[in-house]
Order: C-alpha cells, then sequence, then structure tokens
C-alpha cells in the first residue's frame, strides 16, 4: 500500500490549473517534492489536507479515500505549512495543551523531548518567536502524535543550518525505524540530496519529471565541450544546451550514451538536483 495514491486529479484556482492524472508516494520513504514558487506544490499539500477540494481526481492517504472519513485519516498525519493558525498571544504550552486532545495517540514526553532537541521555550508567547522559532514549534506539533504520514510544505525555509540539520536528522530516524512516510515539498534542493528517497518534479501544475533520486544522480551529466561537437546526433543527447564563447555546457539524462559520441572530447561533471531540474525545466520552454 502506498502512503499517498493521486489519480486524475485537476484544480482550478484564477488562471492557474494543477494537473496530476497519477502521482503515488511510497510508504516508508522520503519524497521530495521540487518545483518553482507558484508551481503548485502548496495547492497539492492542501488539497492532501481537505484543505482545498479537487475539481475531479480522487486521493487516498493510507489506503483510505480522502472523502472517506478523513477526520480519523487526519489522525495519522502530521501537517506543517505556511500560516499553522496558531494564536500569537498564547504560549508555546498553551497552544500545545489546546492542541494535544484533539490527537488520541499525543505523546506529551515525545513532545517534551523534541522542545528540548529544538531548544526553544515553553513559556514563551509565539508572537514572540522568529520565523525559525515558529517553523520549529510547527513541526514538533506535527510530530508530537505520532504520524504515518508527515505532509510538510517547505519545512526547511526560515531555519538556520543547525536547525535545518536536525530537522533533517529527525526525519532520517522517523522513517529508518518507525516506518514513517514523508512527502516533503521545497525549493531548496540541497536538503533532498541528502535525505530524500525519491523526487518528483513540479512545473506549472504538472509532473514533468520524477525517479529514485540516487538514479537520477547517477544518470545526469553535465557536459562541456567546444561547439563544433554539436552535430544533430549529439545534440538529440541533451535536454538543454547553453552556449557561450568557449563551447557549450549542457544536461543529459544518460551520460554513457553521450560519451560512447565524444568520448574523452568533452567533460562529463555530476549534476546536482538543481542542474537537473534547471534543466527539465528549460526543456519545458
Amino acid at each position: 500500500m502506498n502512503a499517498i495514491e493521486i489519480t486524475n486529479l485537476t484544480k482550478t484556482l484564477g488562471s492557474f490549473q494543477l494537473r496530476l492524472p497519477k502521482m503515488t508516494v511510497q510508504r516508508g520513504l522520503i519524497t521530495g517534492f521540487i518545483g518553482q514558487n507558484g508551481s503548485g506544490k502548496t495547492t497539492t499539500i492542501k488539497l492532501l489536507m481537505n484543505m482545498l477540494f479537487a475539481d475531479t481526481g480522487q486521493i487516498n492517504i493510507l489506503g483510505k479515500d480522502i472523502n472517506d472519513n478523513f477526520l480519523s485519516t487526519k489522525q495519522q498525519i502530521g501537517y506543517a505549512g505556511d500560516k499553522m493558525g496558531f494564536t500569537e498571544r498564547l504560549t508555546l504550552k498553551q497552544i500545545a495543551y489546546t492542541i494535544s486532545p484533539f490527537f488520541e495517540q499525543w505523546d506529551d514526553d515525545l513532545f517534551s523531548r523534541y522542545i528540548k532537541r529544538f531548544h526553544l521555550d515553553l513559556h514563551k508567547r509565539y508572537s514572540e518567536l522568529s520565523k525559525g522559532m515558529k517553523q520549529q514549534f510547527d513541526l514538533i506539533i506535527a510530530l508530537a502524535h505520532h504520524p504515518q504520514l508527515l505532509l510538510l510544505d517547505e519545512p526547511t525555509a526560515n531555519l538556520d543550518p543547525l536547525a535545518r540539520d536536525e530537522l533533517l536528522e529527525i526525519l532520517r530516524e522517523l522513517t529508518a525505524n518507525e516506518n514513517v512516510s514523508v512527502f516533503f515539498s521545497t525549493h531548496i534542493t540541497s536538503d533532498l540530496e541528502k535525505i530524500a528517497d525519491y523526487i518528483i518534479f513540479l512545473h506549472q501544475g504538472t509532473i514533468i519529471m520524477e525517479g529514485d533520486k540516487d538514479d537520477l544522480l547517477e544518470n545526469h551529466r553535465l557536459i562541456k565541450g567546444k561547439t563544433a561537437h554539436l552535430v544533430p546526433e549529439v545534440e538529440d543527447l541533451f535536454l538543454h544546451i547553453s552556449r557561450n564563447q568557449f563551447g557549450f555546457e549542457a544536461l543529459t539524462a544518460n551520460w554513457r550514451q553521450a560519451y560512447d559520441v565524444l568520448g574523452d572530447e568533452a567533460i562529463y561533471d555530476k549534476a546536482s538536483l538543481e542542474d537537473v531540474f534547471i534543466g527539465y525545466v528549460q526543456n519545458q520552454r
């Protein structure tokens, strides 16, 4: 059973349309959801949380249709996104006291451990926290009831490097030790290079590419060479080509095939997830 299954989903918001014919998130894995601002990442997560309703299509979460007793399914989801709606004047302790009765598996001890791990002060008002500290607290609330699925919308955006590493380590622990599934939207691709198992690229409301993270990084290369080598046979191997006065740089999804043609006449650099995403986006234009 997959953690998330989406079939023939559409949602129109003004001039924007989200179109997801098929999308799955496997159980027990960290799935990275990459896209530019406005590509539909937040819209997708809000649809998964029943904060928005699809125009067409079906969403299954943890084996259940999202429209079938979602309150029960929500008990098994940990969500952290923009503007969680916590009362600004309440202290962190008061917010936890208010939220905890809604979750059957709420764990006070686990909540306290995460508070200490992120060095937060329970007696501070929510309004007194920095953006990064608010984001840490939002994540703690999402984690404190032992969810089976985490839906995280840009969870590291406002965190400093140490806090980001701490969060990434927690996600590693949850998937390794408790078989928690994580669906993690971000534009900080370096975070996903560290921890993701699977990557989904979203662009202008639709999936343009997806795959196992390690396979993506292994198969894609940035190739640099002389412009004279850009004959049609070579250009057909590339997703995107940038030309300059010194030659060309191009992204390929199969560098071994490119090597068979170009051999040692070119340089083959490993591509980052950011390089891969930019190459696919530029290929769409």
